[in-house]
């Protein structure tokens, strides 16, 4: 797998996880879990990870739909 995206907005990663479901692309959320353990402070950020076959398609949705924004 490889890394899509890296943050503590939890918007935006929900955001990029429905794009990239309508766009067929499975992905997977890392550190969720420990981001919470921590308290919630945004200390540690969550990864979005993607299979390497996708990830330049899965860039492409994401890049697309931030320039439409």
């Amino acid at each position: 797998m490889k890394e899509l995206l890296r943050t503590n907005d939890v918007v935006r990663l929900s955001w990029v996880e429905a794009l990239l479901a309508d766009a067929g692309i499975p992905c997977l959320v890392l550190d969720q879990h420990t981001s919470l353990v921590e308290g919630s402070i945004g200390a540690i950020q969550r990864r979005l990870m993607v299979e390497e076959q996708d990830f330049v398609r899965a860039k492409g949705v994401v890049a697309d739909a931030d320039s439409a924004r």
